[in-house]
């Protein structure tokens, strides 16, 4: 049986979050780690999350979502890390048990500072809720750039260049005109292509095919960039995994004029095989905006979508 922890990621203004110093006579002693502790006998992980911070940190937990969910065996001991982001708190923290606090943003975190179960938890904090896969009109550069400027500017910041289609030297092509535009609005390109095509592209990251994924033995970039996959099964989310993958994207959710004939997982489905993947997930298939909160309710790191985020 699992040892049931809660923790909880706290934020300040500036996006930074805060971590604390483990004692160094326990288990995972001397690292970082998001602040919380084991539930109680029939407590859950919302009350859990609301005691630990106060006992901690003197912090009082108005609302939180959540965020993460990691199974992870230290060979003593199993635990279910259950991740929660604290939306909103009364008190300024402190470290009531003695513990070093620091306020650090996402990007800057080391993973090896960390005990292993955490570092999933580094990767969603480093990812956005929302995740536009491109769309329509890619033969077209000028209007395809306009609408993926409507769609930078209503507040996307992860971008999947989706293109089939394309011949190599079109897609290139605008590849170099989409990253253009999202290094102006801050946001980041994942180009999905053949990794040896575009390796030397301007770009933040590669999203894998499951066709890809499947046939990977290794990650094919190393971690300055972002790499993730697209996944329908728990076979391909275990590979995502074991590759060390930043996140994945799980489909169908529901049903899509794009694979009418898939069949959708369910939100039920999607959160058993979410929870078990390892990794931050994204739900994809017939989902919008307005499924934000139950996405974020059955694991999911966001919604990524086509025809959610693609502007008409």
């Amino acid at each position: 049986m699992p040892i049931h922890v809660v923790a909880g990621a706290i934020a300040d203004a500036r996006g930074r979050i805060l971590i604390a110093r483990r004692p160094g006579q326990v288990h995972q002693g001397g690292r970082w780690e998001f602040p919380g502790g084991k539930l109680e006998p029939g407590e859950t992980p919302v009350a859990a999350l609301a005691r630990e911070l106060n006992e901690e940190l003197g912090i009082r937990v108005l609302s939180s979502r959540p965020l993460i969910r990691v199974r992870h065996d230290y060979g003593d001991r199993r635990i279910l890390l259950d991740v929660r982001r604290v939306v909103s708190h009364e008190g300024e923290p402190q470290g009531h048990e003695g513990q070093p606090l620091a306020w650090v943003h996402p990007q800057a975190m080391d993973p090896a500072a960390f005990p292993a179960a955490d570092r999933p938890v580094i990767s969603a904090l480093r990812l956005p809720e929302r995740y536009l896969i491109t769309g329509a009109d890619p033969q077209v550069p000028g209007r395809f750039l306009n609408r993926l400027d409507r769609a930078l500017a209503s507040g996307v910041r992860l971008v999947q260049l989706r293109a089939h289609d394309l011949r190599d030297d079109h897609y290139i092509h605008l590849a170099l005109g989409a990253f253009q535009l999202c290094t102006e609005y801050g946001a980041r390109l994942l180009l999905n292509r053949d990794p040896a095509l575009v390796r030397e592209l301007p770009c933040h990251g590669l999203h894998l095919t499951a066709r890809r994924l499947t046939a990977l033995a290794h990650r094919p970039w190393d971690d300055r960039y972002l790499v993730g996959a697209s996944c329908h099964d728990a076979r391909e989310l275990s590979q995502a995994a074991r590759l060390g993958l930043d996140y994945a994207l799980l489909s169908p959710v529901r049903a899509t004029h794009s694979h009418p004939d898939a069949r959708p997982l369910g939100w039920l489905r999607f959160a058993a095989l979410a929870e078990a993947a390892g990794l931050p997930v994204y739900a994809l298939g017939g989902l919008g905006p307005d499924d934000l909160e139950r996405a974020f309710a059955h694991g999911a790191q966001g919604i990524a979508a086509i025809r959610g985020f693609w502007p008409d």
